[in-house]
């Protein structure tokens, strides 16, 4: 895992050495980007060139009306004034045209750019490993989503614009300017001296604070995300008012660090316009003198003083561009960060091919730990024959679900094999892996849409019939078509519609629908009451027959179907047998069978 990519991301005291591999990262991802646009860009870049160019030619066209339009008027002669009026209108509309069209491809790119990227954070995401999204909050991935991504957008709709043009119309304005009148050229180059200063002090002070703009957004947002998901807990135990100080601390450090923006800008452009009438001044004073004097003719000041206003005029609008730049490049460093994750459970380069699996699932020596050097399972050993269902029982700690999410392949071990029909887990291509191994926690995710979408969840290309026949397997037939639309019930958000055990049915309906090798069942029924466990125990008689089970349960009545027991302590096995021969003897899970057995009393 990349440590300035998530564990550094909400940092902004990067070292040098830091700030330049962010750059790097940020410059391969744009790169990326502006590849399979390259041919749009170079017509782009076409347009706008002789487009700027049309634009610089006027003060030109204005001089030469002037100083030879206007005298040849004496004499009768309309054809320089005419011509130079004539060039001035067709330069303009041109000039126009070519605009409005440059702003077509440029939002072309934009939208082709914008697109790009949105999709390259969803997908990549969902292939980055549990790992990954089990330490970088939801919060933070809907800011890459949303503001981040927003501020990419800003960029490219405005931004980019305000620069391209700008940069090119100060560089041909400079150049016409040193081609009318050389002694103008120079003051403009001497009033480059303290431009470049302000310049270089804008940029340094505004990439500190846009970055920790960026990182204060981001807070913003994923409070108000965690706030918003677990509003029942708020509920609950009346966090309103201390959510309300802590949201409120954090926008008001949004709008210290903004305010900081607003005060640079409040000294960069009253410097900026300072510099630039004192330019334009100079050239005034410097050119009149030259007129008085015959050295310079008087339409030449003119077009002088209007290239020298030109030449300041997109500055202002670059400083806004730098704006959104800083803000932008923020944002691309972050997103940059989480396409640069490399998934902790990666897929094999030589992947086997196990097309039917037959359930056997074997520990070899396996050690694994979340912390290095602290591990939850020490040289665990376990063979599990194919078809066995095997309970896990023990104390929160004792590496019950961490057996789970190595079995399922969430995580690997840092030594030894999971192995599954002889072959190691990290050697099945994860289609395989997928299709024989299913995992069903005790929250029972459903997604917004039908009954019908989320049972198929299981097997996407499973017909109707499939759909309820598997629904009927496990008992959820009947209250599925008491809803109102029946299968076709939307369940809203997170199954909102229905109850948790009719939401542990559909789970169920689900897993027995895809039809694994080897079940999971992490604590399937500790949220439940106990006429939706009854129900659910019934459906677990039909799900885990003929299939490799393995539960994970703190109710001792789950516990009844298994055909062996594992007690777990420390990420060690202290127990392992039948119930029977479990309860019949004098160790913990007799005892634990004993205190459940007296609580029913």
């Amino acid at each position: 895992m990349s440590v300035i990519g998530v564990q550094g991301e909400e940092r902004n005291d990067y070292t040098k050495a830091e700030s330049r591999q962010i750059r790097r990262r940020s410059q391969r991802l744009l790169g990326s980007l502006v590849v399979p646009v390259r041919g749009m860009l170079a017509l782009t870049a076409a347009v706008i060139v002789v487009s700027t160019a049309l634009q610089v030619a006027g003060p030109a066209l204005i001089a030469y009306g002037i100083n030879t339009g206007i005298p040849a008027l004496l004499s009768q002669d309309w054809f320089p004034i005419g011509w130079a009026v004539a060039a001035y209108i067709a330069a303009g509309a041109v000039g126009a045209a070519l605009i409005a069209w440059y702003i077509r491809l440029a939002a072309r790119i934009s939208q082709a750019v914008l697109i790009d990227l949105r999709k390259r954070v969803f997908l990549h995401t969902q292939k980055l490993s549990l790992e990954f999204h089990e330490s970088y909050t939801s919060g933070r991935i809907i800011s890459r989503q949303t503001s981040d991504l927003d501020s990419i957008k800003e960029l490219l709709d405005s931004g980019l614009n305000q620069l391209v043009r700008g940069v090119l119309y100060m560089v041909f304005t400079a150049v016409a300017l040193v081609l009318l009148d050389w002694a103008s050229g120079i003051v403009l180059l001497v009033a480059l001296v303290p431009l470049a200063i302000l310049t270089r002090w804008f940029q340094v002070r505004s990439q500190r604070l846009y970055r920790v703009s960026r990182v204060a957004s981001a807070k913003l947002i994923v409070k108000f995300v965690e706030s918003m998901t677990g509003i029942r807990a708020v509920k609950a135990f009346r966090a309103e008012r201390r959510n309300e100080r802590e949201f409120g601390g954090l926008v008001e450090d949004y709008r210290d660090v903004n305010a900081k923006v607003v005060n640079l800008f409040g000294v960069f452009d009253p410097a900026l316009l300072l510099i630039a009438n004192a330019a334009i001044a100079t050239v005034l004073l410097v050119g009149g003198y030259r007129v008085v004097d015959g050295g310079l003719a008087i339409g030449s000041l003119l077009a002088a003083v209007l290239y020298t206003k030109r030449f300041f005029d997109p500055i202002a609008d670059m400083a806004m561009f730098y704006n959104s730049y800083q803000s932008a490049a923020s944002a691309l460093e972050k997103i940059s960060g989480v396409l640069e994750e490399e998934p902790s459970v990666p897929d094999p380069a030589d992947p086997v091919d196990l097309w039917k699996a037959n359930g056997r699932v074997r520990f070899d020596e396996v050690e694994f730990g979340y912390v290095e050097g602290r591990p939850v399972l020490p040289r665990f050993d376990l063979d599990i024959p194919a078809g066995q269902t095997i309970a896990l029982v023990g104390s929160t700690g004792a590496g019950k679900t961490t057996l789970a999410k190595l079995v399922s392949r969430f995580y690997d071990p840092t030594h030894g094999a999971v192995e599954l029909d002889g072959v190691d887990l990290r050697r099945l291509h994860p289609k395989d892996l997928r299709r024989a191994i299913v995992m069903v926690t005790q929250e029972s995710y459903l997604f917004s849409g039908s009954v019908a979408d989320n049972i198929a969840l299981g097997r996407p290309d499973a017909t109707f019939e499939e759909i309820v026949a598997a629904a009927k397997a496990v008992g959820a037939h009947e209250f599925i078509e008491g809803l109102p639309n029946g299968y076709d019930t939307d369940v809203n958000k997170r199954g909102g519609r229905v109850s948790a055990g009719q939401r542990q049915l559909i789970s169920f309906a689900r897993a027995f629908l895809a039809d694994p090798a080897v079940l999971i069942l992490d604590e399937a029924t500790s949220s439940l009451d106990i006429p939706s466990e009854r129900a659910v125990q019934d459906a677990l008689q039909t799900l885990l027959a003929d299939r490799t089970a393995i539960i994970i349960a703190h109710r001792l009545s789950t516990v009844a179907i298994a055909d062996r027991v594992l007690v777990m302590e420390r990420g060690i096995i202290v127990e392992d047998g039948s119930p029977d021969e479990l309860i019949g003897g004098t160790g913990r899970f007799a005892r634990l069978h004993a205190a459940w057995r007296d609580s029913l009393v």
